[in-house]
């Protein structure tokens, strides 16, 4: 039954190529290794640099920020996320995500500071959250960060050779996870009584890259990695498990099955299946009106396909798919829109890129 959903969705939403449309001008090149950005209320722009950095832009200027943690960069870990603090405006706080520890021992972690702009620096900086257990592998990290309205969102991986743990309550890995803007559980979680699974919102995760919450809708959506086939779109709802890795689309890296089942009773389909795979690494949902085509619609950022893939949605559901910037040949990290509707773009080559339309 998975595989004909499957089809017909593929069927009903159909992928096209909108190339000449779009284009993008770099804005700053010579960022090592580029993962996330947010703008500031007053225009500048924070990014990440997987590598330990975050920096500081605006006016054609980068700056260092001084206070970051100390990172565990290998493989996919590193600095990963940055999120501000609802109330950042008189508070100035913010969130990241990073990989902590060492090879032999290490654990996404949620990190709290203020960040004071004329010192250019992070002050009492604190991590507020760790994924427990640890892990020794340096991948599946997951990573990002969904502010909602009144609590953080964190999406854990399954940390690769771990993945049976996506499945296990009283494990972090392969979960969303909920907690207070202080990093402390929330009572109404699904499972708030158990202490073991107490952050625990949704489950049956293999490697989210995007993480959002929209505010217009209220509706919080995900994308992650499959193996090879089955990334996902999902929507994420209190208490629900997606699946992993009891059903899927993809296969093992060898080729080989990974598990018999494509649906299963008590998991949910996702909103959309890519097989084969697409890698996303971030997605957006537009609203705006500068690209007036664009706005109530879901932009996602490919690494193996290099585009950015427009997902149209109608009534909740996929209507069509878009292929978009595949001219310039970039494995797209990050994506982001400003205050005035415009749409920035990190890219693995160190670039920041900005959406125009001919």
């Amino acid at each position: 039954m998975r595989l004909l959903t499957v089809f017909l969705l593929l069927l009903s939403s159909s992928i096209s190529t909108a190339q000449a449309n779009y284009d993008a001008e770099v804005v700053v090149e010579g960022l090592d290794v580029p993962w996330a950005l947010t703008q500031l209320p007053g225009g500048g722009w924070l990014i990440t640099e997987r590598s330990g950095q975050l920096i500081y832009f605006k006016d054609g200027k980068k700056s260092l920020v001084q206070g970051t943690p100390s990172v565990f960069f290998a493989g996919q870990g590193g600095l990963l996320d940055v999120e501000l603090h609802p109330d950042f405006t008189e508070n100035h706080l913010l969130f990241l995500s990073y990989a902590k520890g060492d090879a032999g021992n290490n654990a996404l972690t949620l990190y709290k500071a203020t960040f004071n702009q004329d010192a250019m620096a992070l002050e009492n900086g604190t991590d507020i959250f760790s994924i427990t257990p640890g892990k020794d592998t340096p991948v599946h990290y997951g990573g990002r960060i969904a502010v909602t309205n009144d609590a953080l969102l964190l999406a854990s991986g399954d940390g690769f050779d771990y993945r049976e743990s996506a499945q296990i309550k009283n494990s972090m890995l392969g979960k969303v996870l909920r907690m207070g803007l202080n990093g402390k559980v929330k009572a109404d979680n699904p499972f708030a009584a158990d202490d073991n699974a107490a952050f625990v919102w949704t489950l049956g995760h293999r490697n989210p890259q995007a993480l959002l919450f929209d505010v217009q809708s209220g509706v919080v959506y995900s994308h992650e990695h499959g193996p090879a086939g089955g990334d996902e779109i999902n929507i994420i709802k209190k208490g629900l498990n997606y699946g992993w890795p009891v059903i899927t689309n993809g296969k093992d890296y060898s080729g080989a099955n990974i598990s018999p089942f494509k649906e299963y009773p008590g998991m949910q389909q996702p909103l959309l299946d890519w097989t084969p795979s697409i890698a996303p690494s971030d997605m957006l949902l537009y609203r705006g009106n500068k690209f007036a085509e664009l706005n109530g619609h879901l932009l996602v950022t490919t690494l193996k396909t290099r585009e950015l893939r427009l997902v149209k949605l109608k009534e909740g559901k996929v209507a069509e798919q878009v292929t978009l910037l595949t001219h310039l040949d970039e494995r797209l990290r990050g994506i982001e829109q400003d205050q005035q509707g415009d749409i920035y773009l990190l890219t693995d080559s160190g670039k920041l890129l900005l959406l125009t339309q001919l």
